[in-house]
């Protein structure tokens, strides 16, 4: 009874891993409004019935695949800051991963095109709130801890912040392969003039 159990977990777990990647290769491809349930069973090779077993709606289907790749984009971003003595240096190289990222295909084309439709607004602003804005407020009140960065009241420095974040990925999600990597240069510098500048304010 128990190996039987387990087979069947691990082939609804093969199914629902299946509805994912057929998911973000349609998503991307085609776009999130364009996208039906029946294209990704179609292209998951199994029946619509098993994409209700395992979410309620497309877009619920779509929430599940935004929040796995928030989660790893989080997970390596923090990992890159984590793996750095230096907050400062690990505020650069969380930078950079995130740039790398947005500038993936699937990424990009689901995190800062199609999640808005997708999701909308308050949504978003949960994730936001779980992953990518929370991992950002962590490493600047590093910045302030170590006092690279002055003490800022409400969430002004970080809502700019993230401001800025969130236009350079809109930026690299449409940004043809050719140009990726100048315009990720690019991304990258109003980002080190900002630690820089926030830097000398301490010093005056």
């Amino acid at each position: 009874m128990v190996e039987v159990k387990s087979r069947r977990g691990e082939y609804t777990g093969a199914t629902r891993r299946a509805l994912l990647d057929a998911a973000a290769r349609l998503f991307t491809e085609r776009g999130f409004a364009q996208t039906s349930l029946d294209d990704v069973a179609a292209d998951a090779r199994v029946t619509k019935g098993a994409i209700y077993h395992h979410f309620a709606s497309k877009t619920g289907l779509f929430e599940a695949l935004f929040d796995e790749l928030e989660h790893t984009e989080s997970g390596a971003a923090r990992a890159a800051f984590e793996a750095c003595e230096d907050p400062g240096a690990g505020v650069v190289a969380a930078l950079d991963q995130f740039l790398r990222a947005c500038s993936e295909p699937v990424y990009g084309a689901l995190v800062f095109r199609e999640a808005p439709l997708a999701l909308g607004w308050d949504t978003l602003q949960r994730y936001e709130a779980k992953y990518s804005y929370g991992l950002l407020t962590d490493m600047l009140g590093a910045l302030r801890g170590t006092g690279r960065i002055p003490i800022w009241g409400g969430d002004a420095l970080p809502r700019v912040v993230f401001g800025m974040l969130s236009a350079a990925g809109q930026l690299l999600a449409r940004t043809p392969p050719e140009d990726v990597e100048r315009v990720r240069a690019e991304c990258r510098v109003p980002f080190t003039a900002l630690l820089v500048g926030l830097s000398s304010t301490t010093d005056s």
